[in-house]
């Protein structure tokens, strides 16, 4: 596979190339090294494309993982407390775990425990690959990254989208580069407030 399109929000691919050049070096190595043609393994069962080959997410996502883990990069999680009282989340929100417990607690409330966990991080750089159905590609932007970017585990997000050339030849419903480079400028310069790098791949 390759990269076809990028797209640097809030400065996300200057400061890569600026601090960790090598960590971009890595993950463009990691893209290329994926052999697309041996992951179109997936036979179709919709009515309108039945009996198709298309590519497999699987395989793909598969790929990726093998590539990344072999470069050092592994799985993360962040833990929080929520409760259902909004001054009490915002004076918790940028504690220590074992702290937002303790001080919802002690303000009567029941805490629940919550986790967001992204697929590989180094080096305070986070990357999702996302190959699945598209509401999952805004979770990651507005939830995810920023969950780790607030919790102070990450400085850049990245996030690896099909474009639309690929994603055309996969399972229907399947986000793509075009749509989320749409939908995250039409948000606003600041928004989401993390450095992000936007990804478009193909084969």
């Amino acid at each position: 596979m390759e990269i076809v399109e990028c797209y640097s929000h809030l400065n996300g691919v200057e400061f890569l190339l600026v601090h960790k050049k090598h960590l971009w070096t890595e993950i463009e190595a990691c893209i290329a090294s994926v052999d697309a043609s041996a992951c179109k393994t997936k036979v179709s069962k919709e009515k309108r494309t039945e009996g198709s080959v298309f590519f497999s997410p699987v395989a793909m996502n598969r790929a990726l993982r093998q590539a990344f883990a072999a470069r050092g990069w592994g799985e993360r999680r962040t833990s929080y407390w929520v409760t259902s009282d909004v001054q009490l989340i915002r004076k918790t929100m940028h504690l220590p775990a074992a702290q937002q417990k303790a001080e919802i607690e002690n303000a009567g409330m029941t805490p629940i425990y919550s986790y967001n966990q992204t697929d590989f991080v180094k080096e305070r750089v986070a990357v999702e690959v996302q190959f699945g159905k598209y509401p999952f590609v805004a979770y990651d932007l507005f939830v995810k990254h920023m969950a780790f970017y607030v919790g102070d585990v990450i400085d850049v997000g990245v996030e690896i989208l099909p474009m639309k050339e690929l994603q055309q030849e996969m399972s229907s419903g399947v986000g793509y580069y075009e749509a989320e480079l749409y939908n995250l400028i039409r948000e606003g310069r600041g928004v989401p407030a993390v450095p992000l790098i936007l990804v478009g791949v193909a084969p």
